[in-house]
Formats: structure tokens, C-alpha cells, sequence
């Protein structure tokens, strides 16, 4: 944690750790993990929201744990850019990151794969793999996509490659 800013570690000593490594096909320790994930989870929402940051809801959207589905936004320049969050977790989980996708931006930065999977590869996934298995979602959100919005949303205004929803409806009825 050398060289971060004081608000990053405070925030990321504050979520808890998870202690159980399994991923999906191991049964009843993954439904451990996925209790641990819940708690963590939840903690960092909390956390979030007593701060006045409250910026994802995220939520398992198969009874597996195995998708999960939600909303992200970014407060740009007094406007909110809201975007729908969506991830699976890899069958090599916790050992593998997840793949977090926006998939309303696909395409509009080079900081993306296709299918709009934000690009952690340089900076978070070392961070994982050192930090396995007690990293989980709340980390990755965090950690990963966090710093991501905070990066290239703005640029992405800024640029006109993404409009705020109140400008896209004003040019439509014109």
C-alpha cells in the first residue's frame, strides 16, 4: 500500500478480508466464500454510504453467485454518468479476478477489451494475485473499478464520447 493516498488505504483496511479460497464447482466452501463476499460487501456499502460516496449496487443474479448484475455511476462535473455493471465469476476464482464490464461503453476506449471489459491488467491484477484468496468483489470494486471511472469518465465526457442522459434526451426531441 506504498504510495497511495491516505483515503484509499483507510478505505480498503475498512473491508473486511475473506479467508475461504473456493470458487465455483467447490461446492460447499463456495457457498462459504459467497457468505464472506455478502459481508464484505455489505461493509464496504455501508462504508460508502456513511461517507456520502455511495457510487455501485451490485447483486448476485443466479442463485450459483456465479453472475452478478447491477449499477455504477460517476459524478462528473455536478452530473451523474450512471452505467450497467455486470460480471461473471471465472470458474478459477478467487485464484482469477473477475472480468467487471460496462458494456453501454464498449468500444469508446482503448482502456477496454470487447464485450466492455475494463482493462485491470497493468495495476490491479498483480495487487490480486498477491493478495489472494482474501481479496474478493468489494476489493475488486474498490480497487479496480473505482480508480477506473474516476480516470476515464471524465475523459469520456470531456470528449463527447459519452453524453449525460439529460443532454442525449434534449438532442433527441430537437
Amino acid at each position: 500500500m506504498e504510495g497511495w493516498d491516505p483515503n484509499t488505504k483507510s478505505t480498503l483496511t475498512r473491508i473486511p478480508l475473506l479467508a475461504t479460497k473456493a470458487g465455483p464447482r467447490d461446492g460447499d466452501a463456495w457457498k462459504q466464500r459467497l457468505k464472506e463476499e455478502y459481508k464484505s460487501l455489505i461493509a464496504y456499502t455501508q462504508m460508502n454510504k456513511s461517507n456520502d460516496n455511495d457510487w455501485f449496487r451490485i447483486s448476485a443474479s443466479n442463485p450459483e453467485g456465479t453472475r452478478w448484475t447491477g449499477k455504477c455511476w460517476y459524478v462528473h462535473n455536478l452530473l451523474k454518468y450512471e452505467f450497467d455493471l455486470q460480471f461473471d465469476i471465472p470458474i478459477t476464482y478467487p485464484a482469477t479476478a473477475p472480468e467487471l464490464e460496462l458494456p453501454e461503453i464498449d468500444g469508446k476506449t482503448q482502456k477496454m477489451y470487447r464485450g466492455g471489459k475494463i482493462c485491470l491488467t497493468v495495476h490491479f491484477k498483480p495487487l490480486w494475485a498477491k493478495n489472494c484468496p482474501r481479496f474478493g468483489i468489494a476489493h475488486a470494486l474498490c480497487l479496480g473499478l473505482a480508480p477506473w471511472l474516476a480516470a476515464e469518465i471524465p475523459i469520456l465526457v470531456d470528449s463527447g464520447m459519452i453524453k449525460h442522459k439529460d443532454d442525449a434526451a434534449s438532442s433527441a426531441e430537437s
